[in-house]
């Protein structure tokens, strides 16, 4: 077997995931877990997401933090597994994005130690995988739809939907085209806020309360005209900018409309971007954890009724672990001496082999 594991903290701050995948000859999903933050590590790492400055100590401790938790996360699946550390040849690190910055003068900052986590598993560690996209002119993000297009093109209409914190697309190529990735916008982030400062819950389990209320469709508009939807590909984006910060006063508003039309600005930036840069009646793959939130698969599908939608799943790959599986193959692409980035899609003046060797 041709082993290595993907480790991925999303800008949710829920947790640690861990993909083991096998390379020996296409893509397989061995097994994943997601090792959970506890609350004060969560609550911590969305704060510092949107503090205006940084103090060094902090920066520090976190950074160590999120790699000892990356190293616990790998123990954790080498034992359920009956592995050791000889067994895996690499890891591939995304770590926890705390700055993103798109071109130009862009750059984007990831923490998780890969020397402690080299040093701490015994394995060596491939991370820091955006910036050599960067040095190169380009987004640096999304990095995904290069794997996307790996695994998941079949030469029809697919697009290929990942709905994190912040939501990208990627647009799978047919014959005579070229692949095209990009974030659209918000996916759970200003979903997820919300419900942490109004409503006390880490979120909206499968889109319950958002159903309930009713779409401000006047605050609605307003928000839909941030110069970042109008804006063409190659295009990145972070919590710097999709925070309730940028909302306006909602202290008038009740909880559960704002949390409604919060969930639209998601289906109707993601719905525009598919209708702008993708296919209406083509395939739509969906993963990520606002797969798990029926009521923004609803409006998103209310918005391209032609559009067929479901769940990566249908083509193979679990819809909770395809990022991780991504850095997993960025790592086995790096090991290899291959180019990880997509230059149509990030914009860099050509391909790259991406990612720091920290050796174990």
């Amino acid at each position: 077997m041709s082993l290595y594991i993907g480790l991925m903290s999303g800008t949710s701050a829920d947790g640690m995931d861990v993909a083991l995948v096998d390379f020996s000859s296409s893509v397989h999903l061995v097994d994943a877990l997601c090792l959970d933050y506890p609350a004060d590590l969560r609550t911590q790492l969305r704060s510092t997401a949107l503090a205006p400055e940084l103090p060094v100590k902090t920066i520090m401790q976190l950074d160590r933090t999120i790699a000892a938790r990356s190293a616990e996360a790998v123990a954790v699946l080498l034992q359920r597994n009956g592995l050791s550390k000889a067994d895996i040849h690499a890891i591939g690190s995304h770590g926890h994005t705390l700055r993103h910055k798109s071109q130009p003068d862009g750059f984007s900052w990831q923490i998780g130690d890969p020397s402690w986590i080299a040093e701490h598993t015994g394995i060596t560690c491939i991370a820091d995988f955006r910036r050599r996209d960067i040095a190169a002119g380009g987004q640096g993000a999304p990095l995904v739809p290069a794997f996307h297009q790996h695994c998941l093109s079949q030469g029809g209409k697919r697009m290929v939907l990942n709905i994190g914190g912040i939501a990208n697309l990627t647009v799978l190529p047919t014959p005579g085209t070229e692949l095209l990735g990009f974030d659209t916008g918000p996916g759970n982030a200003l979903m997820d806020e919300w419900c942490q400062r109004e409503l006390n819950c880490a979120r909206d389990e499968y889109g319950q309360m958002a159903a309930q209320g009713n779409i401000l469709h006047e605050r609605l508009h307003d928000w839909l005209t941030l110069p970042y939807f109008s804006k063409q590909p190659p295009k990145s984006t972070g919590r710097e900018l999709f925070n309730l910060n940028i909302l306006g006063d909602l202290s008038r508003e009740h909880s559960e409309d704002v949390l409604a039309t919060l969930t639209e600005l998601s289906a109707c930036s993601i719905s525009n971007a598919v209708k702008s840069h993708g296919y209406r009646d083509g395939e739509l793959l969906i993963c990520g954890g606002g797969l798990h939130n029926h009521f923004l698969l609803k409006r998103i599908q209310h918005h391209l009724p032609q559009a067929d939608i479901k769940s990566t799943e249908k083509a193979g790959i679990h819809p909770d672990w395809l990022e991780a599986m991504a850095f997993a193959w960025l790592a086995w692409r790096t090991d290899q001496h291959l180019s990880g980035n997509a230059p149509a899609v990030t914009g860099a003046s050509g391909e790259r082999i991406l990612g720091g060797i920290y050796p174990a």
